[in-house]
């Protein structure tokens, strides 16, 4: 999307019959291999977003007003490609994760209040981490595997045990294969009877209402796939990859450091990560609501959370498709937890110039751990004692409304800057299309505070 870079116009295809791993582009490797290769903080961002939280928005939507809501699925794609994309071309550009480039562009006034924005933000990763996990023990407790509460402190544990322990190329390879579990939804919608002239209608917004509990579910849609934990998390996961090459060193290399052949190709091939990874995801939100709809809606089922939907499915379309649709979130919980925890994490140690990275062990990178550790530690806490894991997900809602403006802002301001972009900076369209998402999400949450606090 970025119009002055030479690969303007151009679609974002790979380089026939090269691998794109450092140091094996002239190796010949599979058009499928090549592509896989490529997936990667993307694909993972994409398929975070469809966390327990996000398939009970679905759901709710899907439930409550049936294939209107279907609308919002086309409309969020290009919201969301074009927003990560601006993320990865600055880590790529750059070399520097969000935090970081934050600190390069902004004084001290404007910077102190992004510092609190992140500081809340990573509160409301907790609350959000926190209804995970609790969606992990129910979903596994629909399993019949044993008490929620148990399920929740063995999924915190493990995952901070994990993250802590294992090397990047190894949670890298493990985040991208539990991408796959959310394929699971794309079955249930085919077992769903769904009536596809209404989900057609739904897509064009031919049944679209104004009614205020409507829109305020609209809002928690744009909200659930429009996050700003995703903005450092697409940073964080790039600069991660570019500093595993063999280059030497722990900085990650910028594309002005690298041979121009070599930067048009790792700039194309963000694009078709990002791309993939938003396309996915908006299929995976596609299914659930569309299968819910076919569901739960034409039966009337009210839900108010992903397990709620699993055993609400269960008597309408089988046992086997409550079964699939708890895996899906149990599976999606797992991924988005370390994603929550370390994304927040990665940002503020960026803030403040501290090291950071999952690559680095807890005694070089503290701060990072600490942050990590704290985040997952006060989740697992909050998913045991907590007994309205819904209001959870409204407070971390509503932080998450307030902070994603103001961050969207502050990365545009970024993207166009000459000084830190270069000739990577945002070009006419992805400035249009990112502002013109910077202004949605802003009214969007403006709205969701008023609902959820006045009107809701």
């Amino acid at each position: 999307m970025d119009e002055e870079t030479t690969t303007q116009g151009v679609p974002p295809t790979l380089d026939a019959g090269t691998s794109d791993e450092p140091g094996n582009e002239g190796r010949r490797r599979s058009p499928v291999a090549r592509f896989l290769g490529v997936l990667g903080p993307g694909l993972v961002t994409g398929a975070a977003d469809d966390d327990p939280s996000g398939v009970a928005t679905y759901s709710q939507a899907g439930a409550t007003y049936g294939t209107s809501m279907l609308w919002t699925v086309p409309l969020t794609l290009p919201l969301m490609m074009v927003t990560q994309e601006i993320c990865d071309r600055m880590a790529l550009a750059t070399g520097d994760s969000l935090g970081a480039l934050i600190r390069r562009k902004f004084s001290r006034i404007p910077f102190v209040a992004i510092g609190i924005l992140l500081v809340a933000l990573i509160a409301a990763n907790c609350l959000n981490l926190a209804a995970d996990l609790n969606a992990i023990g129910q979903g596994m407790n629909l399993l019949h595997a044993g008490p929620p509460w148990l399920w929740s402190i063995i999924a915190g544990v493990a995952i901070a045990a994990a993250v802590t322990a294992g090397s990047f190329s190894l949670i890298g390879r493990i985040f991208k294969w539990l991408c796959m579990v959310l394929l699971v939804y794309v079955a249930v919608l085919f077992v769903s009877h769904v009536n596809w002239r209404d989900v057609g209608l739904g897509l064009i917004g031919a049944q679209i209402r104004f009614s205020p509990a409507y829109l305020g579910l609209v809002v928690g849609v744009l909200g659930t796939t429009i996050s700003p934990y995703m903005f450092f998390w697409q940073s964080a996961q790039r600069i991660e990859e570019l500093r595993a090459e063999d280059r030497g060193g722990d900085e990650a290399p910028a594309l002005s450091d690298r041979p121009a052949a070599e930067a048009r190709r790792r700039l194309r091939n963000g694009k078709v990560d990002v791309f993939t990874g938003m396309a996915f995801s908006v299929l995976i939100m596609f299914a659930i609501i569309a299968s819910s709809a076919a569901t739960l809606g034409a039966h009337h089922k009210a839900v108010t959370s992903a397990a709620q939907a699993a055993q609400a499915l269960e008597p309408i379309a089988g046992s086997y498709a409550g079964i699939l649709f708890a895996l899906g979130f149990i599976g999606s919980g797992v991924l988005a937890v370390p994603v929550l925890a370390a994304s927040g994490a990665a940002g503020l140690s960026g803030l403040l110039n501290r090291t950071w990275g999952l690559d680095h062990s807890p005694s070089r990178a503290p701060f990072f751990y600490l942050l990590l550790g704290a985040g997952i530690v006060v989740g697992t806490i909050l998913s045991v004692i907590s007994t309205d894991p819904i209001g959870l997900l409204v407070l971390s809602a509503i932080v998450n409304g307030i902070a994603a403006g103001p961050f969207l802002v502050v990365i545009m301001l970024i993207a166009r800057d000459r000084k830190i972009m270069g000739k990577y900076r945002n070009g006419r369209l992805s400035a249009t299309l990112g502002w013109a998402t910077t202004a949605i999400m802003c009214a969007a949450g403006a709205y969701g505070v008023w609902f959820t606090i006045i009107g809701g």
